[in-house]
């Protein structure tokens, strides 16, 4: 039986590009039935992004599977209404746009609160609602920079870099989903209203980012440390890295454990580095970790990747392969607990084409639940949900269309 925690819920998503799209996902993931508000003709961008073939990419179906589209235009008094209208029927409004934006339209929270004393406002921006710098634009690259995660990832002598996919935006989309789970937790558990002020839920990307950066803060405002690149180890943990193998590929191996290490360093033929009283405890495995990356990869050197793990694996020393997306696609541990659903998708060739999609996160059950369709065409449920919700008739929704 398939498994919907939040059905009943319905979620009318305002947001475009990646943050507020990824809280609609995973609030439609377990079962909301989220409404996703389009611009007429142009749609969300991320359509248009990294598109291959067709008319819609692969990031906008995965970004927004499980929802339903409609076509509003939200600069028209028209279009606002209609949005309105809507905020009646559902339990969750979820926006990214620049703080203020939704005000400047006769949208604002008070409004909202108006057509809907129940109303969780889920909201995210680029620095939050308040603060000298709230009416600030910003990208997630911005806020992964402010945040503090830029300037940690990459080598020490070249610039910073940035890791291959948005996380800034994944990251406060989450934030927001567990935000406004928990809003809608403690509203159905409460006696009476909940005040407004406590139902708008206020994401910032760069404080999603600062979030998780750990103790940099207070490492910083108690001993003065300040945390450096350095590059595909981990700050004070060693030994933890990417080593190379014989056959040109290289291997993640994480031993830093103080037993680990112990099995580690026999499994390498290195029972010196095991006994050296100076590599008992991390902080002494820090100091020398240039030392012992040299020895590892000495080791790894002499052993191809599917060899190395398998010693590796056999010791109990945590360590794996660096997979590519078709690695990914062919893995059995991901195909075993539904992590690849495959759909028919127009990708511009003459018949739709078999595409693996990323599960549902976390499991529950024991399998990754169903997705129940991937990110739907431009406008696709527009007449169905106005008529259902609204009762509008065709003719309503067409001069909609042309106002």
């Amino acid at each position: 039986m398939e498994i919907r925690p939040l059905d009943g819920i319905r979620v009318l998503e305002l947001g475009n590009y990646i943050a507020a799209p990824t809280a609609g996902r995973i609030l439609g993931d377990f079962g909301a039935d989220v409404i996703k508000v389009e611009r007429p003709k142009t749609g969300d961008e991320l359509r248009n992004w990294r598109l291959y073939g067709g008319d819609t990419s692969m990031l906008y179906r995965t970004v927004n599977r499980n929802k339903r589209s409609i076509t509003l235009d939200l600069r028209t008094a028209a279009g606002r209404a209609v949005v309105l209208d809507l905020i009646r029927h559902c339990d969750v409004l979820l926006e990214n746009f620049r703080p203020g934006m939704l005000e400047k339209w006769g949208l604002g929270p008070d409004v909202l609160d108006e057509a809907n004393p129940d109303l969780v406002v889920t909201r995210i921006s680029a620095y939050g609602q308040t603060g000298p710098l709230a009416g600030r634009p910003g990208f997630a690259a911005v806020a992964e920079a402010v945040g503090g995660l830029r300037e940690l990832v990459g080598d020490p002598d070249r610039p910073p870099v940035r890791v291959g996919v948005s996380i800034g935006d994944s990251i406060a989309g989450i934030y927001a989903a567990f935000g406004t789970v928990m809003a809608l937790f403690r509203r159905d558990r409460a006696d009476g209203r909940i005040p407004l002020d406590q139902r708008v839920i206020d994401v910032a990307l760069n404080e999603s980012i600062l979030s998780v950066m750990e103790s940099l803060v207070p490492d910083y405002l108690a001993y003065g440390i300040r945390r450096e690149r350095v590059g595909g180890r981990m700050e004070g943990i060693a030994p933890s890295n990417a080593y190379p193998c014989s056959d040109g590929t290289s291997i993640i191996i994480g031993g830093n454990g103080d037993a680990i290490f112990q099995r580690y360093m026999r499994v390498i033929d290195r029972p010196d580095l095991a006994a050296d009283p100076e590599l008992q405890d991390n902080a002494g495995r820090w100091r020398h970790r240039e030392r012992l990356d040299a020895a590892i990869a000495e080791w790894t050197r002499r052993h191809s990747r599917d060899e190395a793990l398998r010693i590796l694996e056999e010791a109990a020393i945590p360590c794996g392969p660096i997979y590519t997306a078709a690695d990914i696609a062919d893995d059995p541990q991901y195909r075993a607990r539904n992590m690849i659903q495959t759909f028919p998708v127009d990708v511009g060739e003459p018949e739709p084409k078999p595409v693996g999609f990323t599960g549902i996160v976390p499991v529950i059950g024991g399998r990754s639940l169903p997705i129940r369709s991937v990110g739907p065409d431009l406008g696709e449920h527009t007449h169905e949900v106005l008529r259902e919700l609204l009762g509008m008739s065709d003719a309503e929704i067409a001069a909609l269309d042309q106002s």
